[in-house]
């Protein structure tokens, strides 16, 4: 739980020393007197000025840096900030901080308090919040670009221009109730269509491909037989020694995942232990962990002869091709490395379907579970003709688009969300 946000809170904003150059920022309202107390004149907001940084407990000089103020309600935040851009040394990191943490009402920050305070001071929304904590995390360009439209507002655009036509339809079902028995009062047939035409917009989202496998990686379950190749497999592709790999039967016990990315894909490869009858009690638990990740699996790569088990995205791999194995599916030696490269354009090419496009908008789970939820409020309410009743589906529908938001409901998610940021954010 965030503390009060009448302190002025203190992080370094980049990386961990040593560095170049160190960004260190404070936010709340003694954020610019704390300023003067170290830099004497403050620029104007939103100009960059060089000044000597003072430290006010002994007069010593900690830097020369570039000082930067914000003032509120126009900064990040929506509070007075003002940046520090010092040489990137730790003691001089270090000097800094010490320095501004010993003026009065500074503390340093929790993590995620930047970007917490910018959310409780309509700055951003719930949405763009959980973009900005994907893109910090974001290692592929695919991922990058997914939590960059949604940092941005496009998800929030959406849900601002829903809540919008929400209201209106409110408002006519309330008027239907009002003056249902008036000649020139609403009735609850006539917002059918404009309901419905709203829930088929919100489908459209609902529908599309979710965030999930860009975030996490497309899983990509390595299953068959022992001694089937799996674990050599698994290695080509990583092009590392991720999976112990021996000629005994049984050498993979358990789940192994070895993140990769194809063409700026991220994947999940998991190499799973060979399916078979066994008495030995670990292997066996092995074998029951490998049929689970098969249930789950995005994309099953099926090595060996035998049949395989279901799954709606299978690849059949002839494995050991060098050693002129036959057998149905594709050819692939992970000892040559012929039809590896076949089969990394095979994954990348099922990704298609599981993936959103370029600049797409996607919804995470939490996000995708409450529009399903609106859209099926909005069903509902098109097929009713109690205006009352029509009223009550509406305002389900408003509540979650604003759960989703971050109107209402969310304080739990928001500890849980901001404790994955840095200090600094």
């Amino acid at each position: 739980m965030s503390r009060a946000s009448g302190d002025t809170i203190v992080a370094l904003s980049s990386g961990r020393p040593p560095a170049a150059i160190a960004v260190v920022r404070t936010s709340g309202p003694a954020a610019l007197e704390a300023a003067a107390r170290l830099a004497g004149k403050l620029p104007d907001q939103r100009q960059a000025s060089l000044r000597r940084l003072i430290d006010p407990r002994d007069g010593s000089l900690i830097d020369e840096a570039l000082l930067l103020r914000f003032d509120a309600p126009d900064s990040a935040t929506g509070e007075n900030i003002v940046e520090y851009q010092c040489h990137g040394g730790r003691a001089t990191v270090d000097a800094l901080t010490g320095a501004l943490l010993s003026c009065p009402g500074l503390r340093v920050a929790e993590p995620g308090e930047f970007t917490r305070r910018a959310l409780a001071n309509g700055r951003i929304d719930l949405t763009e919040a959980e973009g900005l904590s994907e893109l910090l995390m974001a290692e592929t360009e695919l991922q990058r670009r997914s939590a960059i439209a949604r940092a941005g507002g496009a998800l929030r655009k959406r849900l601002d221009g829903w809540r919008d036509q929400l209201l209106a339809l409110s408002a006519q079902a309330e008027v239907a109730i009002d003056y249902s028995d008036e000649d020139d009062g609403g009735s609850a047939p006539d917002l059918k269509h404009p309901i419905e035409r709203l829930a088929a917009d919100l489908t459209e989202l609902v529908d599309a491909p979710r965030v999930e496998p860009l975030r996490d990686g497309i899983r990509v379950v390595v299953a068959g037989p022992p001694n089937a190749g799996k674990s050599s497999l698994v290695n080509a592709l990583a092009q590392s020694e991720k999976a112990i790999v021996t000629h005994i039967a049984g050498t993979t016990r358990d789940v192994i995942e070895v993140p990769i990315a194809i063409d700026g894909i991220p994947f999940v490869l998991v190499d799973t232990a060979g399916l078979r009858e066994s008495h030995d009690v670990v292997e066996a638990i092995g074998v029951g962990r490998a049929k689970e990740e098969a249930e789950r699996a995005d994309i099953l790569l099926w090595l060996g002869a035998e049949d395989p088990i279901e799954h709606p995205d299978l690849i059949r791999i002839a494995a050991k091709s060098d050693l002129g194995m036959a057998g149905e599916g594709m050819a692939v030696s992970a000892v040559s490395g012929a039809g590896l490269t076949e089969l990394m354009q095979a994954l990348v090419g099922r990704a298609g379907a599981l993936l959103p496009k370029a600049d797409e908008l996607t919804l995470d789970r939490r996000q995708h579970d409450l529009l399903a939820e609106a859209q099926e409020a909005l069903q509902r309410g098109a097929q009713l003709d109690d205006p009352v009743l029509v009223a009550e589906e509406l305002r389900n529908a408003r509540l979650a688009v604003d759960r989703i938001s971050g109107r209402a409901g969310v304080e739990d998610l928001l500890d849980a969300l901001f404790g994955r940021f840095c200090l600094g954010k």
